[in-house]
């Protein structure tokens, strides 16, 4: 590649993010999932559309993993632990045991109803198992669920693609039929626990440094921040862990570790993470050859969807729920809300890469599965969450956004007062903040000023609070509280 062709390249690349990030905006109109219009861009670019041939699967099973890793970071750096605390269990019994019960009913059904090879019947289970947290939240991302359905749902997506991949891997690979049952249940608990203790560590090591390390710009913070989730991924990788799990887990610990600039970190990352989607979907669409796709491979990916959607998932859910608190018509939503979107494309490309005989057909198979699945559980989703009461009538958290002052051992928060906020009406002294933290500046509709104790607050405005790192926490606790509760939150209790 030469000069040139980085021009051609930097031109057809700016003109497609242009076109996919104007898309999201058609998206959440027409109420479907980006990933669609993405793929949409895909293939109108690829040999059946403009011409642009791409066909080296080993390019898009490492470019593939790279966007998932991105996306998994994304996902857990905006995740609050406080709404995942509570259904963690949930979750992760959906991500191990739902998973299993997936695989197994889907891959005898495919074998059994659909005539395919065992091989294939259980790739094509696994790779269609895992659900796609950004599929489902692209529909809904203006409808407030309820903490706790957010939190199983994030859980699920978030750590059911590190075993899943241990599975198409090893089967890819031919390590099931080698090693037997008992080292490949070894090599899952191996991957999955070395990974998320890696992710762990390496998170800790990450919020440790960043407590004590002001830099010099507060761009440079999210910078730093998403390379220590990628550090996660990578040194897991080395000792072949599950660089998935650590990724997620890194990011988790240090989303939930009051950095500094966490507001600022949070939408980098998340524009990051529509970059990589952007990227993944519209490769995926390159990759895949609509002249390739017969009706049978229509035929059969409906049906394997059909076995997936209304039989494999409801078990799934209803197996996995009796120890939790949640009714029936939640877990109907839980059961339709499990979209497929970039992981089982991305899948599907390891058996592809590996040269796994039928795997080209198994390609063709999930991209019909996942693009006919994606538009009729998508249409209907947000009014069955009504439906279903899952919808949550809370108001929006008061946002705080924190940046170190070094010299003075202080940190200064920035706070915004939204819409609905008890906050709102509340006099500065009225906030009784502990000591060592004030309210030094408050901003509205444009102007600065330095409150007095019975200046009251109101909706939209910025509040610049100064406090003391051994107070902070307490400060914003405090201010939480008041946004919550309003002014008598706490009284008697400080």
């Amino acid at each position: 590649m030469d000069v040139h062709d980085l021009d051609t390249y930097l031109l057809v690349g700016s003109g497609v993010l242009i076109l996919a990030a104007l898309a999201v905006r058609l998206s959440v109109f027409a109420g479907m999932p980006s990933l669609l219009v993405y793929l949409g861009l895909g293939l109108a670019l690829g040999s059946s559309g403009v011409g642009i041939d791409f066909d080296d699967v080993d390019v898009a099973h490492a470019l593939g993993f790279g966007a998932l890793m991105l996306i998994l970071a994304e996902g857990g750096l905006t995740t609050k632990w406080e709404e995942m605390r509570p259904v963690i269990g949930h979750g992760l019994l959906l991500a191990t045991l739902g998973a299993a019960i997936s695989v197994g009913v889907v891959s005898v059904s495919a074998h059994l109803l659909l005539g395919l090879d065992w091989t294939i019947a259980v790739l094509l289970a696994a790779v269609l198992t895992p659900t796609d947290a950004a599929a489902v939240f692209s529909v809904l991302r203006t409808v407030p669920l309820k903490r706790r359905v957010v939190g199983v749902l994030e859980a699920e997506s978030g750590l059911n693609d590190a075993p899943i991949v241990v599975l198409v891997t090893a089967i890819s690979a031919g390590d099931l039929a080698h090693g037997g049952f008992e080292y490949f249940v070894g090599l899952i608990l191996y991957e999955l626990v070395v990974g998320a203790l890696i992710g762990i560590g390496i998170g800790w090591l990450g919020s440790w440094l960043m407590h004590r390390v002001a830099l010099p710009s507060s761009g440079l913070y999210p910078l730093v921040i998403l390379g220590f989730t990628v550090l996660a991924y990578s040194s897991a990788a080395m000792i072949h862990a599950s660089g998935f799990a650590a990724v997620y887990v890194a990011a988790l610990v240090l989303a939930n570790a009051d950095l500094p600039h966490r507001m600022a970190t949070r939408s980098f990352v998340e524009g990051v993470g529509w970059l990589a989607q952007i990227a993944l979907f519209v490769m995926l669409g390159l990759l895949a050859d609509p002249n390739e796709i017969t009706g049978w491979h229509v035929w059969t990916g409906v049906a394997a969807g059909a076995i997936l959607t209304f039989v494999a998932r409801p078990l799934t859910v209803l197996a996995c729920s009796p120890w939790f608190t949640s009714g029936l018509k939640e877990q109907a939503f839980v059961a339709w809300a499990g979209l497929r979107g970039a992981v089982p494309i991305v899948l599907a490309t390891i058996p592809l890469s590996a040269g796994v005989e039928g795997s080209r057909d198994l390609f063709n198979i999930v991209f019909v599965t996942v693009v006919v699945y994606t538009l009729l559980q998508a249409a209907p989703l947000a009014r069955l969450a009504e439906y279903c009461g899952v919808l949550s009538d809370r108001m929006r958290d008061v946002e705080v956004e924190v940046a170190p002052l070094e010299r003075v051992t202080a940190d200064l928060l920035q706070i915004h007062v939204p819409e609905g906020s008890r906050l709102a009406g509340v006099e500065i002294g009225e906030l009784r903040l502990p000591v060592g933290a004030s309210v030094s500046l408050v901003v509205r509709d444009g102007s600065t000023f330095v409150p007095h104790p019975t200046t009251r607050l109101h909706i939209g405005d910025d509040l610049l609070v100064v406090a003391q790192r051994k107070v902070r926490q307490k400060a914003e606790e405090r201010l939480r509280a008041v946004a919550k509760y309003g002014r008598l939150a706490g009284w008697g209790r400080d």
